[in-house]
């Protein structure tokens, strides 16, 4: 069985690792080869290109991008065409995933889309077109078959790999014991994401943050898991901006940090939902280029930007976004966090609810369709 996938950035590496385990347990010698990162090559996936040449988020950010990254995209559509696939598989990152989708499903090649994109939140009228470009659509949440099939479109609901991934019950003794903390101190996750556009704009004020949180609570700790290849550029600016705080470095390791902390200061995007998924009271924040904010607050559906509020359709966790992410709101609202024990319980209760929800042996349950659209 020889697959192709395409995966761009950290997120999409996870999920398409994941989803690579429950192909191969189905099609034990498979062959997967395309656009792909560490979680994916722990799998056997051969990476023509590393998944970060896609990790590129906000409209003028993608303009700086545009021809390297459509160089790719044409190069890796050529290769594809010649080799023939059995199935394509386009691990989100719907702008890159959907072009290539359509002019190899127009090929005769079969495509499927994991994770439909959010058509529910923003650019609605991709629905419409997905129809020429996949064969199938593998989704992540209950309610969106029902938006696909509106339009044409074949999908299944799959459930959340990460909901399978993470332990019912969150491992907080083995995680504070792994970076080396008491259970009794306090513990702040700061996620600024992973992408290098997310340091460029996110890193600094959550730095200058996580500097004033530590002058206001001294006993406070702060662990900071970093992507591999960006702690280079993260490691600067937390001389600059919190030079007197002692970060806990992590290599990866987010489940970790997740799963130790109190509480987590973190950007808008999967990661969130991982956080949820360890039920833990959080800070969603998010700043990108000012024209990016503009062209993008126009199209938005709902009022929340965050999975787990988008999700369970309430401000369950504060979002502060573009002008309201500031040092001394994010350090304000991490407090509220880490200090409101009844809030923080009644947030634990929705997200244990969220993630029975999603919980649904995803590389299962997607192995199972994909087969179908192959044998069809």
């Amino acid at each position: 069985m020889q697959l192709a996938l395409v995966a761009g950035e950290t997120s999409g590496d996870l999920l398409a690792g994941l989803l690579l385990g429950g192909l191969r347990q189905r099609w034990p010698g498979l062959q997967a080869s395309g656009i792909g990162g560490p979680q994916m090559a722990a799998q056997g996936f051969q990476a023509w290109w590393p998944h970060d040449k896609l990790a590129v988020r906000g409209y003028v950010e993608v303009l700086r991008h545009y021809r390297e990254i459509a160089g790719i995209r044409d190069a890796l559509a050529a290769r594809l065409l010649a080799a023939r696939p059995r199935a394509f598989i386009g691990v989100d990152a719907p702008d890159f995933n959907l072009g290539l989708e359509r002019r190899l499903k127009a090929a005769g090649i079969k495509t499927v889309h994991f994770v439909c994109p959010s058509i529910w939140a923003w650019r609605g009228r991709r629905a419409s077109k997905m129809a020429a470009s996949c064969d199938h659509v593998l989704c992540l949440f209950p309610f969106e078959p029902e938006l696909l099939h509106r339009h044409g479109v074949a999908a299944t609901y799959v459930g959340h790999p990460l909901a399978d991934a993470i332990p019912l019950q969150v491992p907080r003794a083995a995680a504070r014991q792994a970076i080396g903390l008491a259970d009794d101190v306090p513990l702040l996750a700061v996620l600024p994401g992973s992408r290098r556009s997310e340091i460029q704009y996110i890193a600094p004020v959550f730095l200058q943050a996580v500097a004033r949180l530590a002058q206001e609570r001294p006993g406070l700790q702060f662990v900071l898991p970093v992507v591999p290849g960006l702690k280079a550029l993260l490691a600067p600016l937390a001389s600059v901006h919190a030079p007197q705080v002692a970060l806990h470095w992590l290599d990866g390791q987010s489940h970790t940090a997740l799963a130790a902390c109190d509480a987590t200061l973190i950007a808008s995007g999967t990661a969130t939902l991982e956080a949820a998924l360890f039920k833990r009271p959080m800070v969603i924040a998010y700043r990108m280029h000012a024209l990016s904010w503009q062209l993008m607050k126009r199209m938005r559906y709902q009022p929340w930007v965050g999975l787990p509020n988008i999700l369970c359709r309430d401000f369950v966790v504060p979002e502060l976004i573009q002008d309201d992410c500031t040092p001394q709101a994010l350090a304000q609202a991490c407090l509220q966090a880490l200090d409101d024990r009844p809030r923080a319980a009644a947030v634990q209760r929705r997200f244990d609810d969220l993630h029975q929800l999603l919980r649904r042996d995803t590389a299962r349950c997607a192995t199972d369709a994909i087969a179908q659209v192959i044998e069809a």
